[in-house]
C-alpha cells in the first residue's frame, strides 16, 4: 500500500504538526506502508509566510502537486494542512473523482484573528469549505471534535497523538544551575501562543523559554530575567525538559500539545489552562493541574509526583496513534484499503 501525504508543515520546521507527522510515518512505515511526502522542499518555488518569515509556503503550486501526485500514484492520500500545498492537492483529488482524508492541526480562527482583523467565523467557513470534500477530517481531541461539530464540520475521526519516551525520560536533574522551582515553556515563541500568561507570573524561580519565532527579540526586551535558550532538539531538548519542576502550557488556542507529554515522559507535571489541548491530555490532580488562575496551577504542580506523569505518558505511544490514523485512511479510488497484518496486533 502507497499513502502520499500532502503538508505545508515539513522541516526545517518544529511544532507540533511536523513531530506528529514524522512519527506517524516513521510508524507506519515500520509496519510496512510506503509513504511519500509532498511538502515545501519538494522542488517548489516558495515566498515566506506573513508574520513568520522562517516558515516557506510554496508559491502557485498546481502543477507540481499534479507533477508529484501523477508519479506517486497512491492508494490513499491524506492532506494534513489548509495551505497552498492543502489547497493545489484538494483541487487535484476533486477533479480526478479521488477519495482523501485531512486533518486539523491549528486553530486557524484563532492564530489569524490575533494578528489581523478578520472574524473567526470568515475563516471557519473556509475551514468548514475545505474540509468538507474529505471523506474522513481527524482531529486529536474529543474536545476538539465538539467543537468543530459545534461549528458545523462533518466526518470527524478522532487520531491521537503520541511521546517517544526512550527520548523523553528522567534524568539527573542540576546541570542549568538555575535557581529553583525551574519553570519551563517550549514551544513557538508567537502572540497566539500567550506567553506573557507565562513570563508575567509572580512566582519565585527561574523561568525558561526554549524555542524561536516571530516575537522572540519583543519577549527577550520585556522579560530580561527570564532565561530564553533558543530552539533546542531532540536530546538536548530531553535534557532541558527533564531538568524543569514544573512545565508551563499557557496556551489557550492549540489543538494538543505534544510537548505536554514529552514533558510528563520526562516526569515533569505541567500547569495549564483548562481549554481544550489541556484537558485532554493533563490528567487534572495527577499529572498536572489546570485552572484559570495559572499561577496557581504552577504552585500545585510543582508537588505533584513525576512517576504519575512518567507512568501516563508510558501509555500514549506513537505506533498507538499511527495505528489509528491509518485506520481512518479511504483507497483514492474508492476501494478497500487492505492494511498489513500488524496492524491487527496490539502495539507495544
Amino acid at each position: 500500500m502507497k499513502l502520499a501525504i500532502v503538508t505545508d508543515a515539513w522541516e526545517p520546521q518544529i511544532n507540533g504538526v511536523v513531530t506528529t507527522l514524522q512519527q506517524t510515518i516513521r510508524c507506519i512505515e515500520n509496519d510496512g506502508i510506503e509513504v511519500e511526502v509532498v511538502h515545501p522542499g519538494c522542488g517548489f518555488r516558495t515566498i515566506p509566510c506573513p508574520s513568520y518569515p522562517s516558515i516557506r509556503l510554496a508559491f502557485f503550486p498546481w502543477r507540481g502537486v499534479r507533477r508529484n501526485l501523477d508519479r506517486i500514484r497512491p492508494d490513499a492520500i491524506h492532506i494534513s494542512t489548509e495551505g497552498p500545498l492543502g489547497i493545489a492537492s484538494r483541487r487535484y483529488c476533486i477533479a480526478r473523482g479521488l477519495k482523501f482524508t485531512t486533518s486539523y492541526h491549528t486553530q486557524y480562527p484563532r492564530y489569524i484573528r490575533s494578528r489581523w482583523p478578520i472574524p473567526e467565523s470568515a475563516t471557519y467557513a473556509f475551514l468548514r469549505q475545505f474540509h468538507s470534500a474529505a471523506a474522513t477530517t481527524m482531529v486529536a481531541t474529543a474536545s476538539m471534535r465538539r467543537e468543530l461539530e459545534a461549528h458545523g464540520f462533518c466526518n470527524l475521526a478522532e487520531w491521537g497523538r503520541g511521546v517517544d519516551a526512550q527520548l523523553f525520560k528522567p534524568q539527573a536533574r542540576g546541570f542549568l544551575g538555575l535557581p529553583r522551582p525551574i519553570l519551563m515553556y517550549v514551544g513557538r515563541l508567537a502572540v497566539e501562543k500567550n506567553l506573557e500568561a507565562f513570563l508575567d507570573l509572580d512566582i519565585p524561580g527561574t523561568k525558561v523559554v526554549i524555542g524561536d519565532g516571530p516575537a522572540e527579540r519583543k519577549l527577550r526586551a520585556l522579560y530580561p530575567e527570564a532565561k530564553f535558550v533558543g530552539l533546542l532538539r531532540r536530546e538536548s531538548l530531553a535534557q532541558h525538559l527533564a531538568d524543569a519542576d514544573v512545565f508551563v502550557f499557557p496556551s489557550r488556542t492549540d489543538t494538543f500539545g505534544v510537548v505536554m507529554l514529552e514533558a510528563m515522559a520526562c516526569a515533569v507535571p505541567v500547569a495549564a489552562y483548562p481549554v481544550p489541548g489541556p484537558i485532554d491530555v493533563v490528567q487534572d490532580g495527577k499529572t498536572g493541574i489546570l485552572r484559570h488562575d495559572l499561577a496557581e496551577a504552577v504552585r500545585l504542580a510543582a508537588s505533584l509526583d513525576g512517576n504519575v506523569c512518567r507512568e501516563f505518558a508510558l501509555t500514549r505511544s506513537w505506533q498507538r496513534a499511527a495505528r489509528q490514523f491509518a485506520s481512518h485512511l479511504v483507497g483514492a479510488h474508492g476501494e478497500a484499503l487492505v492494511l498489513p497484518p500488524s496492524f491487527g496486533l496490539e502495539p507495544a
